[in-house]
């Protein structure tokens, strides 16, 4: 079976000129994806908007009448808040963005294909339960595993959040719900203020919640300890049916909105972990969707290598080579109040 490809030539319609999550971003991921040929080896489907109705699994009536609201108006721009904008076009693209996720996640869960690869924007993580923030609009990794859940009856779907801010909105939206484990790496203290070591869950979703915030600096050998000491133990217990990653690129060292020092090479390492830990867990069934970045090389590169980690084919591409992060020590620190807090 193939990779899964899942973008849309309308994401570009979702734009502000001069902010930083603009319609570039995915231009260039396509543009790199397409020179280097990846994309005949890849099964590429043009994704539906996703549902409403699914919509509201994870965002209210209220919020998405606003957005509504939006598309009718004669406004060129609304600003949500200081850092996310929306067009009369951004809810009708949000739902297209969502709808990338879902499709990819309805070709795996459905054999038709091994794994996915969902280029989509607007990004997802930090939408809100009722409001848009952070540059996103609709929640779309978390809209597609309540999907997963729904349509194909999962108990146990994990999401691993590598952008280097902190998935607020994902968290949220599963907070109290055992049957989805969050796990999130995160420069902190920085946007958005949340995920914390103590923000692990709540009721029956309490330990179901798992933060990793470390200081800027960290690299590829911090970023290494925690998936061999939280993330692949979290797994192994959690015993994931499905894997979603929020793939974002801003740890990158040369990101201009971030403090983290992670190289491609250090990135694609953690791309072949989690490609490692669902076929251990779950049949090979992960999707990886496309969340911040913002030195569009980067981004673009990253993204070419989570293409040639899923089609397990030995290539990783870096052309601008690592630098030093902080030493071990301090993450192990970190890491030791993760185990004690979840038992791990």
């Amino acid at each position: 079976m193939q990779t899964v490809y899942t973008t849309h030539p309308r994401y570009t319609e979702h734009d502000l000129p001069g902010h930083p999550e603009h319609a570039g971003r995915i231009r260039a991921v396509w543009q790199r994806l397409e020179e280097t040929d990846l994309v005949s080896h890849l099964q590429v489907l043009t994704p539906e908007p996703v549902p409403v109705d699914l919509i509201h699994t994870v965002h209210t009536q209220d919020y998405t009448n606003i957005l509504q609201r939006i598309s009718t108006s004669n406004q060129r721009h609304v600003r949500l808040d200081a850092d996310t904008y929306a067009t009369p076009t951004s809810y009708e693209i949000a739902r297209l963005s969502a709808g990338g996720v879902v499709s990819a996640v309805d070709a795996v869960l459905s054999g038709k294909a091994a794994n996915g690869l969902a280029a989509v924007r607007p990004p997802g993580h930090h939408a809100m339960p009722n409001h848009g923030m952070g540059f996103c609009l609709l929640g779309n990794i978390a809209i597609a595993a309540r999907h997963a859940q729904h349509a194909y009856g999962l108990k146990r779907v994990m999401i691993v959040d590598f952008d280097v801010h902190h998935g607020n909105g994902t968290q949220a939206m599963f907070y109290d719900d055992p049957s989805v484990l969050f796990i999130s790496t995160h420069q902190s203290p920085f946007y958005p203020g949340t995920g914390t070591l103590r923000e692990n869950g709540m009721g029956a979703g309490t330990g179901y919640n798992i933060n990793i915030p470390l200081s800027a600096g960290h690299g590829d050998e911090s970023y290494a300890i925690i998936f061999e000491d939280i993330i692949w133990p979290a797994a192994e217990r959690f015993q994931p049916q499905l894997i979603l990653a929020s793939a974002g690129f801003d740890a990158h060292w040369n990101d201009p909105l971030a403090g983290m020092r992670l190289s491609l090479t250090g990135y694609a390492h953690i791309t072949h972990q989690l490609a490692q830990m669902a076929q251990a867990f779950c049949e090979g069934r992960i999707v990886f969707v496309m969340e911040g970045g913002y030195n569009l090389d980067i981004l673009s590169r990253g993204m070419e290598n989570v293409a040639h980690a899923l089609l397990d084919d030995g290539i990783i591409e870096d052309p601008f080579g690592k630098v030093q992060g902080h030493g071990t020590q301090e993450v192990k620190t970190v890491l030791a109040q993760v185990k004690k807090l979840h038992n791990l």
